[in-house]
């Protein structure tokens, strides 16, 4: 007997996940998702790169991961579908990020109250529809989007950034996080206890460097790009200190992003 995913075709697909939790899956790897169209009130999130014979997972804000097969998400020519519709997630989660393409790949993981470490998706495949447990999150706490290297291979000196609601950046070594199929993690932004409790302060993105990748950091409709000599200068520090602050003007940050040079 052939399983279902033998008799799928192995074509580059990028899924696309939606701030209300819609997913959907694009053909092709080149693909701006930014520019799909949206929903009435809603916005792209996040997106990974996989193959359409495998597994993607999702992940809500309890730290949960739900899987599914690729080839079974709704093209990116419609709006996509809510996940709420295959999956039953916790009261009061929400679908925050997704993992995708190779099951060995590893991706950094992490909550926002500067908590993580790296996961291979092939550890979190699960054909519950409750998700199987994988980031443990502090309650009032939110998982962040997991991020993962561009290509194929994981190098070495990969670099780790983060960055916390107050603007500090921390960059460091990705071997200094450990790699584990569930749990906390360990401290990779430091965040104080105390103002993470009351709300004051948070972790709110991270991103992997490969060796010489220059750092974008997004705050609403400006930019700016860190070269990756000035990271080594500036924000190289130790795993789970508090980080360099960042210009006035860009320590309000919505997200991180590792530069692609074009080819």
């Amino acid at each position: 007997a052939m399983s279902e995913t033998e008799l799928v075709p192995s074509e580059p697909v990028t899924i696309v996940l939606s701030a209300r939790g819609f997913a959907r899956a694009a053909k092709g790897h080149e693909i701006d998702p930014r520019t799909l169209s949206y929903k009435s009130g809603d916005e792209y999130l996040c997106s990974a790169l996989g193959r359409s014979n495998q597994q993607a997972v999702f992940v809500d804000s309890n730290g949960r991961g739900y899987s599914l097969a690729a080839h079974s998400l709704p093209s990116a020519r419609g709006q996509g579908d809510p996940l709420t519709g295959r999956f039953k997630p916790a009261d009061g989660a929400r679908f925050c990020g997704v993992m995708a393409g190779d099951p060995e790949q590893w991706w950094l993981v992490a909550s926002d109250a500067g908590y993580g470490f790296f996961v291979q998706p092939g550890e979190v495949y699960s054909r519950v529809k409750a998700g199987k447990a994988m980031l443990r999150v502090p309650e009032g706490g939110t998982a962040l989007p997991p991020v993962t290297v561009a290509g194929d291979e994981f190098p070495e000196d990969t670099l780790v950034a983060a960055v916390g609601s107050e603007g500090h950046l921390l960059v460091f070594p990705s071997e200094e996080l450990p790699e584990m199929s569930r749990g906390k993690g360990i401290k990779i932004l430091g965040v104080p206890t105390k103002k993470y409790k009351q709300g004051e302060e948070r972790m709110v993105a991270v991103a992997l460097l490969q060796p010489g990748q220059n750092l974008i950091v997004h705050c609403g409709a400006r930019k700016m790009t860190i070269k990756s000599g000035e990271i080594e200068e500036r924000y190289l520090g130790e795993r789970g200190r508090r980080g360099a602050k960042l210009a006035r003007n860009y320590r309000k940050v919505d997200r991180l992003e590792a530069e692609i040079k074009e080819t």
